[in-house]
């Protein structure tokens, strides 16, 4: 079974459903919904039947994906380059973070995160769909959403009081310039001796004109305009705390409340992100000091700058992380830690870079070509293979390796 934020239905029908001959590759849109597959695999009676159904649906998928793929337009890397985001720089001063290195937060406060949680994704892990508080007077799927909201009021009360989670967090800002595709960090504001890299990827879909290429790299200060920009970094966790607790339910044969704690620790995270998040622009790096949002104002992220985390839409690959867990001691501070594949564990967990810019915005690489993944592997120092391996979602050809197969 395949599931998680990274992923999807059309992801498993197109990229590991053909490659996977142990068996069936099954997504599911979250735990919630494991139980009811395994169940029908493990059917004798219904097994047969409930994986056909699987492949015809994912042949399906994967044509129509095929289709709206093969009709859009894209352009070499180069053209792209030329196309990027073009930031007046002349007008723009960077304002200079209270520190630079890290800062490391060893808990926080459960009842004051709690206000900056976001309810709609929490009922999207139900399979509730509908923006909270709206979905709360559905006509079809509020009954059950009231009563799911009230689980959770109870054991999120419990969690508060009885304090079930010790938060904690890692914060870093670094001086740095955008040098091509690339953002550069420096040991100090001398900007002679680099401390690393962060690589990032460019749209390479054609776009109409006035629509820009875009990469991360776009929102940072180039080093050639001798401009003192600077980038930050984040790790939170809810706290390693829920994995005891939800094995604590399921020996119980509780799993509806192991799924519930899980998905009160996983807002908890993205609270905490929240939270922090806002704390650097009004505080610790100060960009927007005089920003005044309600906590339930940030979920439509109007404010100023961005947090893209590496694995997700506007930089898809998961390897990033290592650079900025190395950069934060994030398993030191925190103790989240990377699986083989580069997850975090504990899943309650977000890491992400900040950028400050007023200018900038979240955005999707989509499908890159074979020119920018070679361009990427040798900026990196990795084998394109092994590139293409970890970018599989995201290639839009298919790497030589897997065609020679």
């Amino acid at each position: 079974m395949i599931g998680g934020a990274t992923t999807s239905r059309v992801h498993t029908a197109v990229k590991i459903h053909p490659q996977y001959k142990a068996g069936q590759a099954i997504y599911v849109t979250d735990a919630s919904r494991a139980v009811g597959v395994v169940s029908a695999l493990l059917s004798e009676d219904g097994n047969e039947t409930y994986v056909d159904g699987v492949k015809g649906e994912y042949a399906k998928v994967a044509e129509a994906h095929a289709r709206a793929e093969a009709e859009k337009q894209r352009q070499p890397l180069a053209s792209a380059r030329e196309n990027a985001v073009k930031l007046d720089w002349s007008a723009y001063k960077p304002t200079k973070p209270g520190f630079t290195g890290t800062k490391v937060f060893e808990t926080y406060d459960l009842a004051e995160l709690a206000r900056y949680i976001d309810w709609t994704p929490f009922f999207q892990t139900w399979e509730l769909k509908g923006r909270y508080p709206a979905i709360l007077d559905d006509e079809k799927q509020g009954e059950a959403a009231r009563q799911l909201f009230a689980d959770a009021q109870a054991m999120l009360k419990k969690i508060i009081e009885e304090n079930w989670f010790r938060p904690r967090a890692v914060i870093g800002f670094w001086p740095a310039n955008a040098v091509g595709d690339d953002i550069r960090l420096f040991k100090d504001d001398a900007r002679q001796e680099e401390l690393a890299t962060f690589f990032t990827l460019r749209q390479q879909i054609a776009k109409r004109e006035g629509r820009a290429n875009v990469a991360l790299s776009d929102f940072v200060a180039p080093l050639e305009t001798g401009l003192q920009d600077y980038v930050g970094g984040f790790v939170v966790t809810a706290g390693i705390e829920e994995v005891a607790i939800a094995e604590r339910f399921e020996r119980a044969n509780d799993d509806y409340s192991s799924i519930l704690v899980k998905a009160l620790a996983d807002r908890f995270a993205e609270a905490f992100a929240e939270r922090m998040h806002e704390q650097v622009r009004k505080e610790l790096w100060g960009y927007a000091s005089d920003e005044a949002f309600a906590p339930e104002e940030l979920i439509s992220e109007t404010y100023a700058g961005i947090r893209p985390a590496p694995g997700y839409p506007a930089q898809p690959d998961h390897t990033e992380k290592v650079t900025l867990f190395s950069l934060l001691d994030a398993t030191k501070a925190t103790g989240v830690t990377l699986t083989e594949s580069y997850a975090m564990w504990p899943g309650s967990s977000v890491s992400g870079l900040y950028i400050g810019h007023p200018d900038s915005y979240y955005f999707g690489v989509a499908k890159v070509e074979r020119d920018q993944v070679e361009d990427y592997a040798a900026r990196k120092g990795m084998d394109v293979r092994e590139v293409e391996r970890w970018l599989g979602p995201v290639l839009n050809y298919v790497p030589k390796a897997v065609a020679a197969e």
